[in-house]
């Protein structure tokens, strides 16, 4: 996930106007770039900051605002009201905006030096005064954005352009994602459904089926020295159960998985995809369903889903790319089943086999047992507990006329006892406020039952991410109760059949 954010960049763009003159203008043109330098050197901001010169006219606002719509390495703009812009001159330029908007509500100085301050100083440092004016217009507008206030060389204030940065490039990721469905989804599963063309218009991703067979050619095309390859590679990464060893019964199966990985990666890299789905129920010749291929290509920062699911795995997809560098992993994931001890209760998550060791706790081990499902050999798969701490599952549901984003903030936790018998990944986790209330908000937003993981995100990049896209965003948090929430869902439902106009 390295080139996650190459050659991405923000405009850094601060507004002014002509009446100032050139020497005030020549000093507002330092400070914004210092600042802006300030920014593009801190550790945590993932892109490139890019500054541009002072903007002092309706012509040159519009003008940069179309360039960044047709700059497809820009993925938002910061803008910052050094002084009084006054807020006229920006409406055609927001008006015609398409990329993703962050106003910073900062000025040069940190302290103010009382015992010298007089009214040239009060005419350069006037962001207090000018960033009302502009946050007036955009409220004016209606302009999606995210306003930040503070001082850039705040942690906390960098911290918080990070987040957005970071759903900046998520949604540029999804603008022209590729997915590949192999097959359809799940026979009479409703869930899984939904709008492609919808999905298209609003986030860019453009998903396709193909016959599992074309999947199976490129799987038999594949050569025997790369499978070996790839089988030293499972040898040097993780724990391989005796039987799939060189001199072991089942060597065979692992074999024939890594040559899964091996045709599945060059059919997703030759077609430019960087998502795709599977279903166990349409297999074509493939002798197992793909569990450790699909396992480490999620690791590697493919968009997965199960059962057909593309939804969920452009979801992943995407928050791949968003926390990509960060601590923690990202995985496609499954509420399963719960443990229902009174003051202890967990949820127990995992799938068939298709769960991604960026989230393990310790070296994964390498498997093969029956699946029970499917018709076909005993696939292999990586098995390992998640590491605890704290994380959000997130869903991604259509509603017929909208789609809904729903995410739980919830703690990780160690299995209270050990799973010997279950040979497949998993995640135990402790949702908030509490299971009984979680699980409730999650039944009533009607959200899916496939979801992400990620102990690398937080609420406040989904919340950018949800902003941009003009998606609903339902968070179930510390904070949640359920008569609020059932509200808050009617609110929301009258709001975006308002906002979708007639």
């Amino acid at each position: 996930m390295t080139e996650a954010f190459a050659g991405r960049e923000v405009w850094f763009l601060t507004g002014s106007q002509a009446l100032y003159g050139e020497e005030t203008l020549r000093q507002v043109a330092e400070q914004s770039r210092r600042i802006a330098d300030i920014l593009d050197g801190d550790a945590a901001v993932p892109v490139r900051i890019v500054w541009k010169p002072v903007l002092t006219g309706a012509d040159a606002i519009r003008r940069i605002c179309l360039d960044a719509n047709a700059t497809d390495d820009c993925i938002g703009l910061i803008a910052w009201m050094h002084t009084f812009s006054p807020a006229k001159m920006w409406i055609a330029g927001l008006d015609a905006l398409r990329k993703p908007l962050l106003h910073l509500h900062t000025q040069a100085n940190v302290e103010l030096p009382w015992q010298s301050i007089d009214m040239d100083f009060m005419n350069l440092n006037q962001a207090a005064h000018g960033d009302r004016e502009f946050g007036h217009v955009q409220t004016r507008l209606g302009v999606p954005r995210k306003t930040v206030a503070g001082h850039v060389s705040d942690p906390a204030v960098a911290a918080r352009i990070a987040a957005w940065a970071r759903a900046g490039a998520g949604r540029a990721e999804l603008s022209t994602l590729r997915l590949a469905r192999f097959g359809d989804n799940m026979r009479d599963v409703a869930v899984t459904e939904g709008d492609k063309v919808e999905a298209q218009l609003r986030f860019g991703v453009s998903v396709n089926t193909y016959g599992v067979n074309d999947l199976v050619t490129a799987v038999d095309a594949v050569d025997d020295s790369t499978v070996t390859r790839l089988v030293e590679e499972y040898q040097d990464s993780y724990h391989l159960a005796p039987e799939l060893r060189a001199d072991g019964e089942e060597h065979a199966a692992l074999r024939y998985a890594a040559r899964i990985e091996a045709g599945l990666r060059h059919f997703l890299e030759q077609g430019g995809f960087h998502a795709f789905t599977t279903n166990f129920e349409d297999l074509g010749a493939l002798r197992q369903l793909p569990g450790l291929a699909v396992q480490r290509l999620m690791a590697d920062g493919y968009g997965f889903g199960g059962e057909g699911d593309w939804k969920t795995s452009t979801l992943l997809r995407t928050l791949k790319v968003v926390g990509a560098g960060l601590p923690g992993g990202t995985s496609f994931m499954e509420d399963y089943t719960y443990h229902l001890e009174p003051g202890r209760e967990l949820i127990l998550g995992a799938h068939m086999l298709e769960v991604c060791p960026s989230i393990a706790a310790a070296r994964p081990s390498c498997e093969v047992h029956p699946l029970g499902i499917g018709g076909r050999e005993d696939p292999v798969r990586l098995v390992f507990d998640a590491e605890p701490g704290p994380a959000v599952v997130v869903g991604l549901a259509d509603l017929g006329d909208r789609f809904r984003l729903v995410a739980n903030e919830i703690d990780v936790v160690e299995p209270p006892a050990p799973l010997p018998n279950l040979p497949v990944a998993r995640a135990v986790w402790k949702p908030r406020p509490d299971l009984r209330t979680s699980t409730e908000a999650w039944l009533t937003a009607g959200a899916p039952h496939h979801t992400v993981l990620s102990s690398a995100l937080g609420t406040e990049e989904l919340d950018d991410l949800a902003e941009m896209l003009g998606v609903e965003l339902l968070v179930i948090d510390d904070d949640t109760n359920i008569r609020r929430f059932t509200k808050e869902l009617r609110w929301n439902q009258a709001y975006h059949r308002l906002a979708q106009g007639f």
